[in-house]
């Protein structure tokens, strides 16, 4: 078995589509979690300079944009109401009056209100367009101080690595390791290694512990280079940064998914006698564990589909939270995938010739 993984890790080694599919995924996790490096403590008085507007339904912190609580939520869109009924042009009196009255209501009634008394149906997106509000460098180095008291910001950042990782890993798995049983499935090679006296258990795990130590490799690269920029973004605002973040975010979020996929490459280059067919079901595979939603609120995000190989971690950086049911679904797929490698062992020594 040994030899199977040492002959599999040389032969990727020695392809130049496998490096420049290594590159593809730094390039693309790097280009979609950057910016987040560039979250860091104002000087006194400073200001983020950008063109967006002063609030918005979503932002992030190196935008200058905080999350605002149910009282400054309330009163930001109560000025968003009035600067919108003036520019429709109602008089100062009358929306003033508006506000009075509803200012006390709680929202599903204001909203309401507003829809029967001046058929303006705009109230609902409105409050949305108000959830972050751009701070002051007090308010948003007073923010990042309570959000580092409760985890290091490597904890944070890691989340949206596994995001990522987890999705280019998932297209770059799915393509790189259609080649791992090819050359065995040929007619000549397939009938020749069932005339040997290896052993199907040996075979079958080799092959696929060949697979996942390739992905494992490619995995640890992107940790320590991503720990390493984490450290060099932040170093003048002094953040936390531990690479076990990193680590724990990748072996919860990422690995099983990996694992799930090389089985399932085991499996369909048994039953075919090619790994090729694998490629478009692995496809349609990620596009269903990708596929999100919205919920009674109409806010998008990512459930935990069953056997889903990834981890979205929608929002903003400082609010990302584990999808409901990923820790029981991640278990799934290690027993899944231990299942699928019975069935692969199996389905070898019946072909024995």
């Amino acid at each position: 078995m040994i030899a199977i993984i040492r002959r599999e890790i040389k032969n990727y080694f020695k392809r130049p589509l496998f490096w420049i599919g290594v590159l593809l995924v730094i390039y693309g996790v790097y280009s979609n979690t950057s910016p987040y490096l560039h979250t860091r403590y104002l000087a006194e008085g400073e200001k983020i300079m950008n063109d967006k507007p002063d609030t918005s339904n979503e932002g992030e912190v190196y935008e200058g944009y905080l999350p605002a609580g149910p009282k400054k939520h309330r009163k930001l869109w109560h000025e968003q109401l009035k600067q919108v009924l003036l520019e429709d042009g109602e008089t100062d009196a009358k929306v003033q009056k508006v506000i009075e009255n509803i200012e006390n209501m709680e929202l599903e009634e204001a909203y309401h209100y507003l829809d029967e008394k001046y058929d303006w149906y705009g109230s609902r997106y409105l409050y949305e367009d108000t959830a972050y509000f751009k701070g002051t460098a007090e308010e948003i180095n007073s923010y990042l101080d309570q959000k580092m008291e409760k985890m290091p910001f490597s904890y944070y950042y890691s989340r949206k690595f596994a995001d990522f990782a987890g999705l280019y890993m998932g297209f770059f798995a799915a393509l790189m390791l259609s080649v791992l049983f090819l050359q065995d499935t040929k007619r000549h090679t397939y009938e020749l290694l069932h005339t040997k006296p290896i052993r199907a258990g040996k075979y079958v795990l080799g092959k696929v512990s060949a697979g996942f130590i390739i992905c494992m490799f490619v995995l640890a690269v992107l940790n320590l280079l991503f720990w390493l920029l984490c450290i060099v973004y932040t170093r003048e605002s002094g953040f936390e940064v531990h690479l076990w973040n990193f680590i724990i975010s990748t072996v919860l979020y990422i690995l099983p998914n990996m694992l799930m996929i090389v089985s399932v490459y085991a499996l369909i280059a048994l039953i075919f006698k090619n790994p090729l067919p694998g490629v478009p079901f692995l496809i349609l595979y990620m596009v269903y564990s990708n596929a999100g939603g919205r919920n009674a609120d109409n806010v998008f995000g990512y459930a935990a589909r069953p056997f889903a190989i990834m981890v979205r971690f929608p929002g903003q950086l400082f609010d990302v939270m584990q999808p409901p049911m990923a820790a029981i679904n991640q278990s799934l797929l290690i027993l899944s995938s231990a299942a699928i490698l019975l069935i692969s062992i199996q389905i070898w020594k019946r072909r024995r010739v």
